[in-house]
């Protein structure tokens, strides 16, 4: 049993007979009135994303959770199959238990979240940066770099990210996973 204070993000807590994710946090303690949590949690079973706000001090049920490696092999029409580096087991994960998985490629390795008590998967992290090359994109303007300018490119993966002009085709770009922002340009 934990509480609020506990909170971070990542944690796992179980709420409405369900598993949740924290996905964002946040204490507030107004000048009047008492302090309390606003969270964004994440059903690791459905996807479904709830705003959810507690009161400080108020008793949370933490899930007691495992991290391992793995690494993706293929997506088919259900979900994701990914398989362990060290015995060769296979897990299977639902689309809606990863984020951006448009990111992933056969290959990465990603780390899979199960539940303690039961070897249940809950959900799958991709690494907070990804290199991915580009497969479509229009060229650039010539003299239109006064500014930030940027256009959409179509990755390896399928993913359309907002590229700076000088990106062609073919080049490969570090990408963030967490918000599908472009970092910068790999040079061979």
């Amino acid at each position: 049993m934990a509480t609020t204070s506990d909170i971070r993000k990542g944690m796992c807590i179980e709420y409405n007979n369900d598993i949740f994710k924290i996905v964002e946090f946040l204490h507030v303690k107004p000048g009047k009135g008492p302090a309390f949590v606003r969270t964004k949690l994440k059903s690791v079973t459905s996807g479904k994303i709830l705003d959810n706000t507690f009161s400080a001090g108020h008793s949370i049920n933490d899930v007691r959770v495992e991290t391992r490696s793995y690494q993706y092999l293929y997506e088919d029409d259900n979900g994701y199959h990914f398989m362990n580096n060290e015995d060769y087991s296979q897990v299977y994960l639902n689309k809606p238990m990863i984020d951006n998985a448009e990111f992933m490629k056969e290959g990465d390795n990603v780390t899979i979240i199960f539940r303690a008590d039961d070897e249940t998967p809950l959900s799958a992290e991709l690494p907070p940066y990804v290199v991915l090359e580009i497969a479509h994109t229009e060229p650039g303007v010539k003299g239109d770099t006064a500014t930030n300018a940027t256009k959409p490119a179509t990755t390896e993966t399928g993913a359309i990210i907002k590229v700076p002009l000088f990106i062609n085709e073919g080049d490969k770009v570090r990408v963030s996973t967490e918000d599908g922002s472009y970092q910068e340009r790999i040079k061979e």
